[in-house]
C-alpha cells in the first residue's frame, strides 16, 4: 500500500482523531505550503487515501445519521509503526540522504509541522466547541486567539526553516 507522506504524518500525530478529510485538507495544505493546489482535488486524493485505511481497517469511517461531514476515527488496529516505517521507506527512495547540518534542520522542521498540526486540532476544537456551547463564548475566545496566535508563530518558524533549507540544497549542487 502506498500512502502520500504528509497523509501519513497527518494521521499519525498522536492527538488527531475522529477527523473529516476536511481537517486532513487543512493540515495538509498548512504542511505543504503550496497555494497553487485545487482544494477540491487535494479533498479527494485525501479521501482516497483515508479509504486505503479504511480497507485496511485502521480507519473506521463514520457516516452521521443527519446530513454532516464524514468522519474518521482511528480503530484499536491502526498501526503507527508500520505507517511510519512505509512513509520513511518511501521518503529515503526518493531522497539521497542529508548533510548533518540539513538532518537537524529536518528534524526541526518537522517538530514543527507536527506542533502546527496539534494547535490546528485545538483551533478546531475550540471553534466546535463555540458552536456546542455558544454561552462559553467569554471562556473559549480567549484560548481559540491564543492557539490561532500559537498556528501562526510555528507556521513562520516552518517558513524560516523551509526557506533555509532552500537556500542550502543550491549550495550542495556546486
Amino acid at each position: 500500500m502506498k500512502l502520500d507522506p504528509i497523509v501519513a504524518q497527518i494521521i499519525l500525530v498522536k492527538n488527531f482523531d475522529n477527523f473529516t478529510t476536511n481537517d486532513v485538507r487543512s493540515a495538509y495544505f498548512a504542511l505543504k505550503g503550496d497555494i497553487s493546489l485545487d482544494p477540491s482535488i487535494v479533498r479527494r486524493k485525501i479521501y482516497s487515501e483515508l479509504l486505503k485505511l479504511v480497507k485496511k481497517g485502521w480507519l473506521k469511517k463514520i457516516i452521521p445519521k443527519q446530513k454532516g461531514l464524514t468522519r474518521f476515527k482511528k480503530t484499536v488496529g491502526f498501526d503507527v509503526e508500520a505507517i511510519a516505517l512505509k512513509v520513511k521507506s518511501e521518503s529515503t527512495k526518493s531522497l539521497k540522504k542529508p548533510d548533518g547540518k540539513q538532518e537537524q534542520l529536518l528534524s526541526k522542521l518537522n517538530h514543527y509541522k507536527a506542533e502546527l498540526l496539534l494547535n490546528l486540532g485545538e483551533s478546531e476544537a475550540y471553534k466546535e466547541l463555540y458552536s456546542e456551547c455558544p454561552e462559553l463564548v467569554d471562556e473559549i475566545q480567549p484560548q481559540y486567539n491564543i492557539a490561532r496566535d500559537n498556528n501562526t508563530k510555528i507556521l513562520g518558524k516552518i517558513r524560516a526553516i523551509e526557506g533555509l533549507l532552500k537556500q542550502l540544497t543550491p549550495l550542495e549542487k556546486i
